[in-house]
């Protein structure tokens, strides 16, 4: 993969491998989310936008620098191709596997002012043929591994291959089936608190079972890391005004990725998660695709990351 300039990229190796969903969504914007009753809600806005927690780290880690090779399941319709074109740039492969049924993976994402979400699902493709796992991991710097169905064998395969795997398990809960093996797999993990009876206890076990760092958002609160050294308290970065929590978490990540792989120590790289996670927060589109990596270590500056 060549950079904008045409250059051979400055760190000689490969592109992280993201394996995971790419979505074209229906984002509804409503001041809370709606009770378990029948009713009518009218909504503050809507619009309609790239989706899928893979294609958000996708595009995150393309504006801050780094070459990305994304395997997603798309369709052979319109929203595929829409799903095509928001990923067209020059530090994105697109790896595209065709869906089984034609159809691209499609939401409706009910999102409240408080940052809560409701995500309905409407299409949820299949591959339609066995799909290569070792494809592109060679010479990979890291390999992000989302939770979907076409992401499973790649968690062994990364593992055979010596490339670091990292895992966004979302509201892992710690005993849900379908999160586990990614959780157990993940060098550098990352979990959200909203299903969290005990976040600390959570991160401990996952490191206990071989996770390198492990780290826990808890939105406005910043984040909750541990590593073999211990706890790291890491603020949350100044946002501004709150557009849209959408893809907050891949940008967390993706921030976290682009600083580990530039080399910062712990407690800068955990800045950067937060600071690019506070970017995307500001714009309606997913994750932080119009960030830099200029800004992006602007706000860091501003972000207290402590032992705990």
């Amino acid at each position: 993969m060549t950079h904008p300039d045409g250059a051979a990229p400055r760190h000689g190796g490969g592109p992280v491998v993201v394996v995971g969903p790419a979505s074209w969504n229906t984002l509804v914007r409503l001041d809370a989310l709606p009770e378990a009753r029948s009713q009518t809600l009218f909504a503050s806005g809507h619009h309609d936008g790239l989706g899928g927690t893979s294609a958000g780290k996708a595009v995150t880690l393309a504006a801050l620098g780094v070459d990305v090779r994304l395997r997603t399941v798309l369709g052979a319709d319109a929203l595929g191709d829409a799903v095509r074109a928001a990923l067209d740039h020059p530090r994105i492969a697109l790896d595209a596997v065709p869906a089984r049924d034609g159809r691209t993976e499609r939401h409706v994402n009910l999102m409240a002012a408080d940052g809560g979400r409701v995500s309905v699902y409407l299409t949820l493709p299949s591959p339609g043929g066995a799909v290569d796992a070792t494809a592109g991991l060679a010479g990979a710097r890291a390999a992000v591994v989302d939770l979907a169905e076409l992401s499973v064998p790649v968690l062994a395969a990364a593992r055979d291959a010596g490339v670091p795997v990292w895992c966004d398990v979302h509201d892992d809960d710690g005993v849900a089936e379908f999160q586990r093996p990614f959780a157990d797999g993940a060098d550098v993990l990352l979990v959200s608190e909203a299903r969290l009876a005990d976040p600390a206890a959570y991160l401990r076990a996952r490191v206990a079972g071989g996770a390198r760092l492990a780290v826990c958002t808890r939105g406005a609160r910043g984040a909750l890391a541990l590593d073999a050294g211990g706890f790291w308290e890491v603020g949350a970065a100044p946002a501004g005004a709150v557009v849209d929590t959408n893809g907050a978490g891949d940008a967390f990540l993706a921030g976290l990725l682009a600083a580990t792989l530039g080399g910062l120590p712990m407690p800068d790289a955990l800045a950067w998660a937060s600071a690019a996670g506070a970017l995307a927060v500001g714009t309606e589109s997913l994750g932080a695709p119009h960030a830099s990596a200029e800004a992006v270590r602007t706000l860091a500056a501003r972000v207290p990351v402590t032992r705990a």
